[in-house]
């Protein structure tokens, strides 16, 4: 509550009381009547004797260093703080004066180097203790790990063709495994697994490349002490493990490029891409929401902010933290630069050498125009015979027809997520106009 030298009030004194009839009778001992030999030290402790109905008073001793007050009194109350102790820090809060400044006698001095050395040891294991939990949690993910990759090994020797025949429940019960085996990562790709034979022509391609990350993941996690240390932190992250954002912050003018949500069983994720202006850095913003509430963070594509954001560990990850600084928003100056559908592709390509599990990775095109390609879509440069395809996720999408409304047959940028199954486009400025959203949120 209150270091170490600091005045206490008498509310703060009486917020301790466990009942209210502690927190009266307490009231009624916060005066120098009740008590003789009350003293305290410059170290935050307090001791008194208390008159009480029997013919020995109790003794009753306070330490308020570390702030929360712990307190030992020979009454026979199982009441923490008692009311003997709420009367003597009531007695300090009041009247300092009444309590003489020496040191403590035997039977308060002998409880107060007990309870210290007891705290000192406690906050001296916490680094241990949490150690020792990071390490259990660790040999459960191993233990899981290994399990799946004998799922997987009975997967491929049986033949894909056996998995169209699976009942999805085979997968949801090994992704509880992964679950109990505290690696939510694992369990995902698992349910993402279970789902592909039933996700349309030719699924088998598609089930054999998610097995074959999954395999470089679960074997990446099972030889992580031979990783350097960005890939081990981007494997952790994988798997599941949490990470707190850490490195000295940057400041930049970020400028927001798109927002968009996506379910994620219960939750609601918030994606939030942003580009620094002068480090020429892209960073991602995440918030979540839960019970369908809405993520707390909303930064609509077409402002700037003058901020700090600090990364997450882990080779090539983008993810960001904004902290609490308030920043205030301004109107983006212009597009951020971009490039052409050949250096979007070589961008993901570098990418995937520090992320093999990377989705996609985010890219602002220059002078592309949307064309029709059959049932589908591509981004082609203006000036070239390069293209990329726009990804089935962006074809549903009603917003795709803002796209090829702002172009016009013309050149555009376009911010968006460049992957292996195409580029998913977020946002579209035609010349320095405003930018125009794709997704909804």
């Amino acid at each position: 509550m209150n270091q170490q030298g600091v005045r206490w009030t008498a509310e703060q004194v009486l917020a301790l009381a466990p009942d209210e009839a502690s927190r009266k009778t307490g009231s009624r001992l916060g005066t120098a009547g009740p008590w003789s030999e009350a003293g305290c030290s410059g170290s935050g402790a307090l001791w008194g004797l208390c008159r009480g109905s029997g013919s020995t008073p109790y003794r009753t001793v306070v330490d308020t260093a570390g702030g929360s007050p712990a307190c030992k009194c020979s009454c026979p109350s199982r009441k923490s703080p008692c009311k003997h102790a709420l009367g003597l820090l009531l007695l300090w809060t009041a009247d300092e004066s009444a309590m003489q400044k020496a040191a403590a006698p035997s039977w308060a001095d002998e409880w107060l180097t007990a309870h210290r050395k007891q705290t000192n040891q406690t906050k001296a294991g916490k680094p241990e203790a949490a150690r020792r939990r990071a390490e259990q949690r660790a040999e459960r993910i191993t233990t899981g790990a290994s399990e799946l990759e004998q799922r997987l090994a009975d997967l491929l020797r049986g033949g894909l063709v056996a998995a169209e025949q699976t009942n999805y429940g085979l997968w949801e019960e090994t992704a509880r495994r992964m679950v109990d085996a505290q690696a939510p990562g694992l369990a995902a790709r698992v349910r993402e697994l279970g789902a592909v034979p039933a996700s349309g022509p030719g699924w088998p391609a598609r089930l054999l490349e998610e097995c074959a990350l999954l395999h470089l993941l679960d074997t990446a996690w099972l030889g992580r002490d031979g990783l350097p240390e960005p890939l081990a932190a981007t494997v952790r992250t994988r798997v599941g493990l949490t990470a707190s954002a850490g490195g000295p912050p940057i400041r930049d003018r970020w400028l927001v490029l798109a927002q968009y949500d996506t379910p994620d069983g219960n939750l609601v994720v918030r994606r939030i891409w942003l580009y620094g202006r002068e480090s020429r850095r892209m960073a991602l913003i995440l918030s979540f929401g839960a019970a369908g509430r809405a993520p707390e963070i909303a930064l609509p594509a077409g402002v700037m902010l003058d901020t700090e954001l600090t990364y997450y560990p882990g080779a090539g990850q983008l993810r960001a933290d904004m902290g609490n600084e308030p920043a205030l928003p301004l109107p983006i100056d212009a597009p951020p630069p971009g490039v052409g559908t050949t250096e979007a592709i070589h961008a993901y390509a570098n990418a995937l050498s520090d992320d093999p599990w990377l989705d996609s990775w985010p890219v602002t095109l220059s002078r592309v125009i949307p064309v029709p390609s059959g049932d589908a879509w591509q981004l082609a440069d203006a000036q070239g015979n390069s293209a990329l395809p726009v990804t089935q996720t962006a074809l549903s999408r009603p917003n795709l027809w803002k796209l090829a409304a702002l172009s016009g047959g013309g050149p555009v940028t376009v911010f968006g997520e460049c992957g292996h199954r195409g580029f998913t486009p977020l946002t579209a400025w035609a010349g320095s106009a405003e930018p125009v959203p794709l997704t909804e949120t």
